[in-house]
């Protein structure tokens, strides 16, 4: 297969996030022929049952991984192309990305050149498991290059995630008579209007901190009092996350009501980050997480670049163009043999 293929091959792979397993064995039934022709080895990491990340490795020491991740977030698309794009689900984020890595593996085996891996991992979209799973067991990797999309630029820095769940519980009544019941929904509405009006901060580099409500849900028909109801929100971090968390525990306590509006329940937290830059390569600030907080420094100093535009990604119109494409199976090889030669001396 030439990258297109291999892009198009792990696109129609439905991978939606705790479904990643068949594109994990796809993974590894190709590469496995890859490390038997080339004295490398592939394992798998199992992470949750029937949930598992792929490892292959080729020389006696592990300078440069290349990692990316499995899943996609929903819905499922199959892929297709026209003289400039794949398309599909996962195209550019990051199925795309894993086949230009591994294309770009393949060519520098086929010159003779060791000491460097590929990693795919689980749950990126979700909560980081696959990563959280394999910094618990590093490999003694040097540099990990993490595969987003960033037109194959370098990221000099990318934005953290908070991620809460806000629950709110109430008293079913009937709705002619809401004196008899207590609304969770009224209360949840009441402390997401006030965590709305919380001011983010700014940073020099990374830029404004922003926040999302990305689902609401609750309550059982319009003539019943809701006893339940809850949302998502994420903060896109660029700095410390004290303040914030201070702000939204006071915005979701706030009000008239006799008790507090609802709970917050913190899901996930990911730093901002600062990375460095390499000789030659275009440079650019990203807004969004990565895996890399997750790997913990377990598999060696981060750098952060991919093909297609983080723009595209999570939207029906999802696509890499294929020049990119090219351009990344080059461009990993270039990380790769700088680093490799910068351990060298």
């Amino acid at each position: 297969m030439d990258v297109f293929e291999l892009t198009r091959a792990l696109v129609d792979i439905e991978s939606v996030t705790a479904n990643e397993e068949r594109a994990g064995q796809f993974l590894y039934d190709y590469l496995a022929p890859l490390a038997a022709r080339f004295g490398g080895r592939v394992e798998r990491m199992d992470v949750e049952p029937r949930r598992f990340n792929v490892f292959a490795q080729w020389g006696g020491r592990l300078t440069v991984t290349l990692s990316t991740h499995l899943d996609t977030v929903p819905p499922f698309f199959a892929s297709r192309e026209d003289a400039e794009y794949i398309w599909g689900r996962g195209s550019c984020d990051a199925k795309g990305i894993a086949a230009s890595m591994i294309k770009a593996v393949e060519a520098l085996l086929e010159a003779g050149e060791r000491d460097f891996g590929l990693l795919f991992v689980v749950g990126e979209e979700r909560n980081s498991a696959g990563a959280y799973r394999a910094a618990a067991t590093p490999r003694g990797s040097r540099y990990i290059v993490n595969g987003e999309p960033t037109e194959n630029k370098l990221a000099l820095g990318c934005k953290g995630a908070l991620r809460y769940e806000v629950v709110a519980s109430g008293k079913m009544a009937h709705s002619a008579y809401p004196e008899l019941g207590d609304s969770a929904i009224h209360k949840l509405v009441e402390a997401l209007d006030g965590i709305l009006r919380i001011p983010l901060p700014s940073d020099s580099l990374l830029g404004q901190s922003t926040l999302n409500i990305g689902t609401i849900s609750g309550g059982r028909a319009p003539n019943v009092i809701a006893d339940e109801a809850r949302a998502e929100i994420l903060v896109r971090l660029v700095g410390d996350s004290a303040e914030i968390k201070t702000a939204l525990a006071q915005a979701v306590g706030r009000a008239s009501w006799p008790a507090c509006l609802a709970e917050l329940r913190e899901i996930l937290e990911l730093p901002a980050l600062r990375l460095n830059s390499l000789a030659g390569l275009d440079t650019t600030v990203v807004a969004y997480a990565t895996d890399i907080p997750a790997f913990g420094g377990q598999w060696g100093e981060a750098f952060l670049l991919g093909p297609g535009s983080i723009h595209v990604a999570h939207t029906p119109d999802e696509r890499v163009p294929k020049q990119q494409l090219l351009e990344a199976v080059e461009i990993y090889q270039v990380i790769i043999r700088q680093l490799c030669k910068r351990e060298s001396k």
